[in-house]
């Protein structure tokens, strides 16, 4: 048996009695053995061949999931394109054969007609003027509506004195159609511009403040506790729990609002209003210009789908969180 040792004298033995490798430095080893040594660059290049491999299988991966996506990203809008393309062409078989099976479409544009007279009012600067003017009305509108209806839905789900005294104002006023606000718009306010703008800011103001309160009253119980376990102060916890916690329900009641506010917008230019595309569609009726009054409607689709995916696109980057909890 060998006797046995202190581990300083094993260590100073090992010291003199190993070769004097610390003599070269290990780069510098490293450097000569692959200039020198065959096997020793034949391993150097086996090295570099896998590093290359891996990189490449990386990038590879990679540019599976990019095209994956992508292709995914194409078959969606796909099937969207095709299933409107397949409307069109019902809607063009109906008024081809002026199918009057009870719903009449003797009366209704085809689409080849409705997409000549859009064509027409597309060279028409008066059809760009109108689309203009309810953009302005909307912005307007929908920009006091987010502001105060998310300042509103925030203390109103914190608060539930302040919640009990606002609510009841929601509750009678939210059911009201904005028709029905015509007149007393237009009595309370001094000019038509003015009034059609608050016609437009109370169809979005109801969903943003609905939709608010419901996400801050969702916020997990045990989040909180847990802030306050570790010494958050309320608005650290408002800050950092409650408000990114209720921001996916305020997304949602935004691009809901967004909706409602065309909607409401189309009213208040029906009854009142010089310009604007509900102007424009009420206008075509009034003529009996059946195209217009189709090219209307399709423009008011348009700019309120895209108006709701702008409002989705400005509200991603702050819901990048739930995709990272994932």
């Amino acid at each position: 048996m060998m006797p046995n040792r202190k581990t300083s004298d094993v260590v100073l033995s090992y010291q003199l009695e190993a070769p004097d490798a610390s003599a070269v430095p290990v780069s510098s080893k490293t450097e000569s053995a692959l200039c020198d040594d065959p096997a020793s660059e034949g391993q150097g290049h086996a090295v570099d061949v896998q590093s290359g491999l891996n990189h490449g299988t990386t990038r590879s991966h990679g540019a599976r999931i990019i095209s994956g996506a992508m292709l995914a990203h194409a078959g969606v809008w796909g099937i969207r394109l095709a299933a409107l393309a397949v409307g069109v062409f019902v809607w063009h078989l109906l008024t081809l054969y002026n199918v009057n099976w009870y719903i009449n479409f003797e009366n209704i544009p085809g689409p080849v007609k409705v997409g000549e007279t859009f064509w027409g009012h597309l060279q028409d600067e008066a059809f760009y003027v109108h689309i203009g003017v309810s953009m302005g009305r909307i912005l307007q509108g929908y920009f006091a509506a987010t502001v105060l209806g998310i300042v509103l839905g925030l203390i109103m789900g914190r608060s539930r004195l302040m919640n009990n005294i606002i609510m009841p104002y929601i509750e009678v006023f939210r059911p009201i159609p904005a028709v029905a606000w015509i007149p007393l718009a237009i009595l309370m306010w001094p000019t038509e511009e003015s009034s059609i703008i608050y016609i437009t800011f109370l169809g979005a103001l109801f969903p943003i403040i609905l939709n608010t309160v419901h996400g801050v009253e969702q916020t997990p119980e045990v989040l909180v506790r847990a802030a306050q376990s570790l010494g958050a102060f309320r608005l650290q916890i408002f800050w950092h729990v409650v408000l990114p916690s209720a921001l996916p329900s305020i997304a949602a009641g935004l691009a809901i609002g967004m909706g409602v506010s065309w909607f409401s917008l189309l009213a208040g230019e029906i009854i009142s209003g010089q310009y604007g595309i509900g102007y424009f569609t009420w206008d075509a009726y009034s003529l009996i210009n059946y195209p217009d009054i189709v090219v209307g409607m399709l423009v008011i689709g348009v700019l309120g789908t895209a108006s709701t995916c702008a409002v989705r696109l400005v509200t991603r980057p702050l819901l990048a969180w739930q995709k990272r909890s994932r």
